[in-house]
């Protein structure tokens, strides 16, 4: 434990901020991640960032900083180098005469502050902040890369710059973090609109060239937002440099390619997957960035509600059966798997994996990537499966009856079978895969779970401001009436923390155990209308009424909860168009964050 941990959780006790066994949990989980006990508490909710700096910094009489708010001087570079702010987490707020105002992550490290006393020859005042917000502080303050990729932009366009790059046959991993390698200019922006990519937490990257014009977009939060426009005359050159990274073939441009490259930040290994699809004017190109940074260390870690989250454990410790993930793309059914497969891991387990692609390679277990050039495609490397003795089998996607049909046969023969399918809610999966040519009994015998899931952006904590909405547009949301009285919402308003009142992406579920009432339904064979209504009389949550949870939480808004959530009754759409702007009426509107 560090010192700063350490009285920090002084402070707690003698303020009574946090009980005594809600600390000890936060101690002992900072110690398992090797993580900061000020992050432990923000992440499980005891504290936001603001509050726990408050405390901290009234407990040894420093003023706190909040410098997500503040503007700092680029004269001050030269107060602290880089290195020196990197290397002691600080960073130079102010300066009068000899006396250097600098934000400090470990206020209590008094050995610290006297060398660094020393290092610049200045009288320190030191500030409190949080190691995140000094984090990001250092690297806006002292990252020449977003003034570097303007340039390089600028310099194209009035040299008219267009570089042609020749493939080697290798396919070329790249450290982004030593961009001075690279001479060329093309490759030097490639890698910085990668960097950036990474840096703002982008899940995908957009390439898109028009006729005029080249768009680069990222995907933050499941929103894609414009980043920059490089020289139109540049894209044949990105799409080059691009494929050069993935070893497919610069020279084929009227078909669609698939690749995969690595490349190397701040000493952790991050993969991106590439696709290259012919537009009317060049090769639009995506990449899907893979950290495995992101990925969760286990179930209890993703925030799932207590129900669903109690559902999954039942249905991956049963012996036998399968359990479906359903959604969109994009709804986070691959973190929930590979989330599932770690919480089961064991030495004593031949775990066997068909993915297409492999997106996260996990240590211990056996993953097979499907390749139909080479013949292996789901239900062909299932079958070869089946004959290496598996104990769980992890499907990536159930596409067609002849694989569904051979994961259903495993279910039933003795080994948990984990899989997504493409359907709007939980019971529906019973009746697609019906439709898909299973007998009704092979269905309600293997199937023990089914879980429909989505994504839902997150209000930003620093920003968010309540709102009042009419009573009638909650119960038409389906809202009980009882809790409507005193409900406490919130709207989206954007800040330099987040990104338009958003920040960050959680997933809600709708679970369905299949008991022996629901087994029966599906072997009457009764609708998707009927296994629901059962369900819900059992106690599921359909993602509706999930989302409507997380708004009264104020997790979230409204707008969220209708834009990525489905009206449980029968009506379709009729109710969600009743609020399409709920702080329209009661508070100042807004458009930022409108994700309807």
């Amino acid at each position: 434990m560090s010192s700063f941990d350490r009285r920090l959780a002084q402070a707690l006790r003698k303020t009574n901020a946090v009980d005594e066994e809600q600390l000890t949990l936060c101690l002992a989980k900072a110690a398992q991640e090797k993580s900061a006990l000020s992050e432990i508490l923000v992440k499980a909710g005891v504290f936001e960032e603001k509050e726990l700096i408050d405390l901290v910094a009234r407990e040894i009489g420093m003023a706190p900083i909040d410098l997500d708010r503040v503007s700092l001087n680029a004269d001050l570079k030269s107060s602290v180098p880089q290195e020196l702010a990197e290397q002691h987490l600080v960073i130079p707020v102010a300066k009068l005469g000899h006396t250097l105002t600098l934000a400090v992550v470990d206020p209590f490290d008094v050995v610290k502050i006297d060398t660094l006393r020393i290092q610049l020859k200045s009288e320190i005042r030191p500030v409190v902040a949080s190691e995140r917000a000094v984090k990001a502080a250092i690297r806006r303050f002292y990252s020449s890369d977003a003034r570097e990729l303007e340039a390089l932009v600028d310099n194209a366009n009035a040299d008219g710059l267009e570089t042609k790059i020749e493939a080697d046959g290798e396919r070329d991993d790249v450290n982004l973090s030593d961009l001075n390698s690279e001479n060329s200019p093309v490759v030097k922006l490639t890698n910085l609109i990668l960097l950036n990519a990474i840096r703002d937490g982008a899940s995908d990257i957009h390439i898109e060239p028009f006729e005029k014009s080249l768009k680069v977009r990222y995907r933050q939060d499941g929103v894609l937002k414009q980043v920059l426009t490089p020289p139109r005359n540049l894209a044949a050159s990105i799409a080059s440099r691009i494929k050069i990274m993935c070893g497919l073939d610069i020279a084929e441009k009227r078909k669609p390619q698939d690749g995969k490259a690595q490349v190397k930040l701040e000493g952790r290994a991050i993969d991106l997957r590439v696709s290259t699809l012919p537009v009317v004017h060049g090769e639009k190109i995506v990449i899907r960035i893979l950290d495995n940074s992101n990925l969760a260390k286990g179930l209890d870690s993703l925030g799932f509600e207590e129900k669903a989250l109690s559902d999954i454990k039942t249905a991956i410790n049963a012996p036998y059966g399968m359990m479906l993930i359903t959604g969109p793309t994009g709804s986070g059914k691959s973190t929930t798997l590979y989330s599932c497969v770690k919480e089961l891991y064991s030495e004593e387990i031949n775990f066997v994996t068909v993915e297409d692609p492999v997106e996260y390679q996990l240590e211990g277990i056996n993953q097979v990537p499907v390749n139909p050039k080479r013949g292996v495609t789901f239900a062909g490397a299932l079958r070869s499966i089946l004959r290496q003795d598996p104990d769980i089998i992890l499907i990536g996607e159930i596409r067609d009856a002849e694989t569904v049909e051979i994961a259903v046969k495993a279910a039933l023969t003795g080994h948990l079978v984990l899989s997504t399918l493409h359907t709007n809610d939980a019971p529906s999966a019973i009746t697609r895969m019906i439709d898909m040519g299973l007998d009704p009994f092979l269905v309600a015998s293997s199937v023990v779970l089914v879980s429909a899931q989505r994504l839902m952006r997150g209000l930003c904590k620093a920003c968010k401001e309540p709102i009042t909405v009419p009573a009638e547009r909650l119960l038409a949301l389906g809202f009980k009436p009882e809790e409507i009285e005193g409900a406490q919402l919130f709207r989206p308003v954007g800040c330099v923390r987040c990104h338009q009142g958003y920040k960050g992406r959680f997933a809600i579920l709708e679970t369905l155990l299949v008991s022996d009432p629901i087994r029966m339904l599906i072997l009457n064979g009764k609708s998707a209308i009927d296994i629901k209504k059962q369900a819900i009389d059992e106690g599921m949550v359909t993602l509706r009424r999930c989302a409507i949870l997380r708004a009264l939480a104020g997790k979230t808004s409204l707008e969220e909860v209708v834009a990525v959530t489905m009206s449980d009754d029968q009506s379709g759409g009729a109710h969600d168009d009743a609020i399409e702007t709920p702080a329209s009426s009661t508070a100042p509107s807004s458009t930022e964050g409108d994700a309807t």
